[in-house]
């Protein structure tokens, strides 16, 4: 049991400060208390006194990069997992690309699960990859959820790794008739790409490769946009009584808090089948923080202004945004360029895994006590 705290988040919009007690028995927590109505009744015999230290439940990230294995010089099972608990994850789910070979058959999900083996120190559960390759292959796809794979995976745009391609709404079609079957979901990556002028050619733009302006206007909103309108043909499948009736489509790690956001609202609205991330970085960060040179905070899609930052905070606490996610995407430091800091160039992922509390949980409690 914890003894009284100066402060407790009650809820998950606001954090009131009250002095409290929180009982655990079997591991659980079974109540919480304010100090002020507990009336003298002695709740337990063994008080531990965290003091001003947070006390919550274990978080749970459904979008982590472990790159285990085949790539484990980037990230790895041991390093991850540790990370994950530094941040507060008790549970996460590794995504299927980024290691080699991808997740994306039967055979490839029992390497990873091996690889893992005695080598991780949270909760780890592993999505497949959905690809053109198995796509029209419903018995393939069928067995990779067999063995294990809690959902699917997809890009709607190129994903950087080879042996992990993107995929058309046909494809992602064909998945959601498998998902169905298992009522499972499916997470998208949604990008498309749009033809646009370079960065050199748009008005008012930098060309220097270091500059972050340049890179965020290579990803602009409107490819997110445009992803997710290409969604919108098919989420009405996941309706009941639809033809994917218990499948679900997950749109992962949303940057634009605009046009994007609202396609996902009218869909919710319709009782499509669907649900939105957004991630730490997002919410932590806003492309006025982000110093020339410094590619440690390129990402896809990016991290954008600060009006979109706050807007997204908006979305989460009013309940549009389903979840927080870090998409956690380590690689060597080499890949990420620091000495020319081209950010047209560097690997695009950010490693935050073990930030997740410090940079986002801590900040908006203290916040909302501010206020």
């Amino acid at each position: 049991m914890q003894p009284p705290s100066s402060q407790a988040l009650l809820d998950n919009k606001q954090a009131h400060c009250y002095a409290t007690r929180i009982e655990i028995n079997g591991g659980r927590i079974v109540s919480i208390v304010k100090e002020e109505e507990r009336h003298g009744k002695i709740m337990g015999n063994h008080v531990v006194d965290y003091a001003d230290a947070v006390v919550m439940p274990g978080l749970v990230d459904v979008h982590v990069h472990l790159d285990d294995p085949g790539r484990s010089e980037w990230e790895g099972f041991p390093s991850g997992t540790k990370a994950a608990a530094a941040g507060g994850v008790t549970t996460l789910v590794d995504m299927p690309l980024n290691n080699f070979p991808s997740t994306t058959s039967e055979e490839t999900l029992k390497l990873k699960i091996k690889a893992a083996e005695g080598r991780i120190y949270v909760d780890v559960g592993f999505w497949g990859g959905l690809v053109p390759e198995n796509a029209f292959n419903a018995s393939a796809l069928e067995n990779l959820l067999k063995a294990g794979a809690l959902g699917l995976k997809s890009f709607m745009c190129p994903s950087g790794i080879n042996d992990f391609p993107m995929t058309n709404i046909t494809h992602i079609k064909e998945g959601l008739s498998v998902l169905a079957k298992y009522k499972r979901p499916l997470l998208v990556h949604s990008e498309i790409e749009q033809s646009s002028p370079s960065p050199v050619q748009r008005e008012g733009s930098q060309d220097d490769p270091r500059s972050y302006s340049t890179y965020l206007t290579t990803r602009p909103p409107s490819w997110e946009e445009a992803a997710v309108r290409e969604l919108l043909k098919v989420t009405n499948n996941t309706r009941p009584g639809g033809p994917a009736e218990g499948a679900h489509i997950h749109v992962a790690h949303l940057s634009d808090s605009g046009s994007t956001l609202e396609l996902i609202k009218e869909a919710k609205r319709s009782g499509d089948s669907v649900s939105v991330e957004t991630c730490t970085h997002y919410l932590a960060f806003s492309e006025e923080d982000i110093k020339d040179g410094d590619t440690r905070f390129k990402c896809a899609p990016p991290i954008r202004d600060k009006a979109n930052k706050e807007k997204l905070w908006d979305a989460l606490m009013e309940g549009h945004i389903d979840m927080l996610s870090s998409d956690h995407s380590p690689t060597v430091p080499d890949l990420k360029l620091p000495d020319s800091g081209d950010f047209l160039k560097a690997w695009g992922g950010i490693s935050s895994l073990q930030a997740w509390r410090n940079n986002v949980c801590t900040l908006k409690i203290i916040l909302q006590v501010d206020e």
